[in-house]
């Protein structure tokens, strides 16, 4: 799949019922070896789309559980001990 087959799908954490944001709008962690995505780098916002600067989630591939024609489903490893 490239990655224009991603732009524009919503990311969706199915454990919280939450919108994580817009692929196109995220940032890559690609490994420059094997040219495969390792992880979705999501911004966090602050109000009127302005860029705050820190990252608020880093989701990891491995996380994704299904992609859609829309959406992407993805849900984030949950540490059992926090």
């Amino acid at each position: 799949m490239r990655f224009k087959d991603l732009s524009g799908k919503e990311l969706i954490d199915v454990s919280k019922g939450a919108r994580l944001g817009i692929l196109g709008q995220t940032d890559l962690d690609i490994d420059i070896k094997t040219g495969k995505i390792e992880s979705i780098l999501i911004p966090d916002y602050k109000w009127f789309g302005v860029k705050k600067g820190e990252m608020q989630d880093k989701i990891h591939w491995s996380e994704i559980e299904t992609i859609g024609d829309d959406i992407v489903v993805v849900k984030p490893y949950q540490d059992p001990y926090q």
